[in-house]
């Protein structure tokens, strides 16, 4: 719904079975950096994001018409937050930038039942770019981001653990490296994979990962991948097999065999390094990769498609 020169209203839909894609119509507000969450009912919410004004509106898609209606408003103004959905059916929006180019310490939690959003927290410290990534027991792990731009900004190796129960952030220990616009998914063991990001100077970026216990609360050194890679978040995508595979940011995927437990370079190769591409796993098996955008700001209108063997 955006590129990397501003805001856009235009949708597209991909049908996997004939590896189609149609244009849907628009949304009622042009945005950048908003989140799309996939809602237990099958529907699609469209929140917050920016246009030249910071966003609370949402919207919601609904599959049976093909068509969006207004969904509510967020408590907050935000835009580059995240977007968990929990095991209740519920959402939480977390941090992200607001009105004044305010980074936020401030969350909230969305019923899609009600169309009401309601404020919980705040976080520790305000966080863009960080990872929010729901537990087995029903907690949100938010790793990493930053606060501050340019010369004053700060890039994090904290984390934090949100309570659906207490409705507070606390303290969950801390990365080996701080690291922003990095990923972070669940594995089928309950651990969490963080995955590349870079530093405050967007300049030096990582092969690195690091992996989240929740049992013991802590991060343990992870496998490197063969390529450095950041602007990744979202793009990490758990297959059925349990292995992990890592879609954006370089010219290569790669995959995370967890038997071996170690990172190989995947077949096949994408015309450049696009960064803030999206994935998605298919019903069969397969992930979808689209879009993005090259180092030149080239953006591209792609779509590749990975089956598993």
């Amino acid at each position: 719904m955006a590129d990397r020169g501003g805001s856009d209203a235009s949708v597209e839909l991909f049908d996997p079975a004939r590896n189609t894609v149609q244009e849907l119509g628009s949304i009622a507000e042009r945005r950048a950096s908003h989140t799309a969450t996939l809602l237990g009912d099958g529907r699609v919410l469209i929140a917050g994001g920016y246009n030249g004004e910071y966003l609370a509106s949402l919207e919601v898609f609904e599959p049976s018409t093909k068509r969006f209606r207004p969904a509510g408003s967020l408590v907050v103004e935000r835009s580059g937050h995240t977007a968990t959905l929990l095991a209740d059916g519920r959402v939480l929006f977390v941090g992200g930038v607001g009105r004044g180019w305010t980074f936020l310490r401030s969350a909230e939690l969305y019923d899609p039942k009600t169309g009401r959003s309601e404020p919980v927290g705040p976080m520790n410290v305000p966080r863009e770019s960080h990872t929010a990534t729901l537990l087995a027991d029903g907690q949100v792990l938010v790793i990493g981001g930053h606060n501050g731009r340019r010369q004053n900004m700060a890039v994090y190796a904290s984390a934090e653990l949100f309570s659906p129960r207490t409705r507070r952030f606390d303290a969950a220990g801390s990365l080996a490296t701080a690291r922003h616009k990095h990923d972070a998914i669940r594995l089928a063991d309950g651990r969490v994979l963080v995955i590349g990001g870079a530093d405050r100077t967007d300049r030096v970026y990582y092969a690195t990962t690091e992996i989240y216990s929740p049992r013991t609360a802590t991060f343990e050194r992870g496998p490197s991948m063969a390529n450095r890679r950041y602007k990744i978040a979202g793009t990490s995508v758990l297959l059925s097999s349990g292995d992990v595979l890592v879609t954006s940011g370089a010219r290569v995927a790669e995959l995370l065999e967890l038997g071996r437990w170690t990172f190989r370079e995947v077949p096949g190769r994408f015309p450049a390094e696009y960064r803030y591409a999206a994935a998605a796993p298919l019903r069969k098996g397969d992930v979808i990769i689209t879009g993005g955008y090259s180092d030149g700001n080239q953006n591209t209108a792609g779509v590749w498609r990975f089956g598993q063997p």
